[in-house]
């Protein structure tokens, strides 16, 4: 598809007034990725999407805009920028696609925030300013064909070999696997512990199969990790964490983009709604004329609100170092579910064009899908909230 023939006319929607709360930085960090998104995702996610094909020439694109690691260090690598410029950056990528938020997503909070959270220094010397440059693409392995919401059941696992482990197993649903130069892969040893370790790409034994038939986030590259007699160096192993909490500890920083990155879409989808509202006629009148569309409108930008109100004072907490697994769970589950619901909104208000590529809204209703239910489900999520409210654990 030509660039010329898709123009994005995107307006920035802020109905309380949110960007007075944000710093000169935010606000330039996050006109920065929406000039970049306009000029270089609108145009071509479409026919990406339908190609089902993901748009790798980006990925330097995205490290230039600083949306590997924006909250890691400068000196390996980051932007050094806060957590809500983080989770601003998230949003604008997202408001593009979720895909290529994810894989941003990936490289940054999953790959290099455990390198740089739980590695040493050498480790972090070694990949983190490669992996900040868009130089190597990493992926994280945690998810298991049998083991999703229960990632303490994994299989895959390490055993001592003098100086290497020999790492057998195999992950699932891995975004940037395929493409990846790295993964971080959790595995347990043979005591049983969660250990994480830098698994490289030319290792033997080591394959990165792509998943195909994917209805969701078709711009963005999934895949397995297969491990077959894979030898890991022993300096290899992240060996600041073990157990659970060094995947979970992750997630809460993936969660937490997520969290952002989906008012992003949301938003996207209320525009193009309220945009075409405004230009489409039916007996004789503007569809934004009509009061049960003014209903829809007016429902989608009270949730937007409430999510970008959500999101920013998560991230006001997170800034503080205070903000708490089960707070992240809350924001991620509920702008997710506000996304999909103004996205179906949206399709209904542009009619039969709403199916079309001519809009994003089917795409977005999509991937969606997709963020509602990894890195924790819409369910699992809930029940995260309930134990943290009663005390009580529901899960299993």
């Amino acid at each position: 598809m030509n660039k010329s023939t898709k123009t994005d006319h995107y307006e920035h929607h802020d109905y309380y007034g949110i960007d007075e709360l944000l710093s000169e930085d935010h606000l330039l960090a996050r006109d920065a990725v929406r000039d970049w998104v306009k000029q270089e995702v609108s145009p071509i996610i479409e026919d990406y999407a339908n190609r089902a094909a993901c748009p790798t020439h980006l990925f330097k694109g995205l490290a230039e805009v600083g949306a590997f690691g924006p909250s890691i260090p400068a000196e390996y690598g980051g932007g050094g920028m806060d957590e809500i410029a983080y989770g601003i950056i998230m949003q604008e990528l997202e408001r593009g696609d979720s895909g290529i938020r994810s894989m941003a997503s990936v490289q940054g909070s999953l790959v290099m925030y455990p390198i740089y959270k739980y590695g040493n220094e050498e480790q972090r010397k070694k990949y983190l300013p490669k992996l900040g440059s868009g130089e190597f693409i990493g992926c994280f392995g945690l998810t298991e064909p049998d083991h999703g919401s229960n990632p303490g059941g994994m299989i895959t696992n390490i055993k001592d070999d003098g100086d290497a482990y020999i790492l057998n197993g195999a992950k699932m649903w891995i975004t940037n696997s395929p493409v990846a130069d790295i993964a971080v892969v959790w595995a347990k040893d043979e005591e049983g512990k969660i250990r994480g370790l830098i698994v490289e790409k030319d290792m033997k034994g080591f394959s990165a199969p792509e998943i195909h038939g994917k209805w969701s986030l078709r711009a963005s590259v999934t895949g397995e990790l297969v491990f077959e007699d894979v030898r890991v160096p022993k300096s290899n192993l992240l060996p600041n964490v073990s157990g659970l909490k060094g995947p979970l500890g992750c997630l809460s920083k993936a969660r937490y983009g997520i969290a952002w990155g989906a008012v992003g879409a949301a938003l996207d989808c209320y525009d193009s709604a309220l945009r075409y509202s405004k230009e489409r006629e039916q007996f004789g009148k503007k569809l934004g004329q009509f009061q049960l569309t003014q209903k829809k409108l007016a429902e989608m930008i009270t949730e937007i609100t409430k999510a970008q109100l959500l999101s920013w004072r998560l991230g006001t907490l997170a800034n503080q170092g205070k903000a708490t697994p089960a707070q992240i769970s809350m924001a991620k589950r509920n702008n997710v579910d506000i996304a999909l619901h103004i996205a179906r909104e949206a399709r209904q208000i542009h009619g039969g064009m709403g199916i079309t590529g001519e809009y994003p809204i089917m795409r977005h209703m999509m991937n969606l899908e997709s963020v509602i239910t990894y890195e924790g489900t819409h369910d699992i999520h809930l029940l995260i909230t309930g134990m943290d409210v009663t005390g009580y654990n529901a899960f299993g």
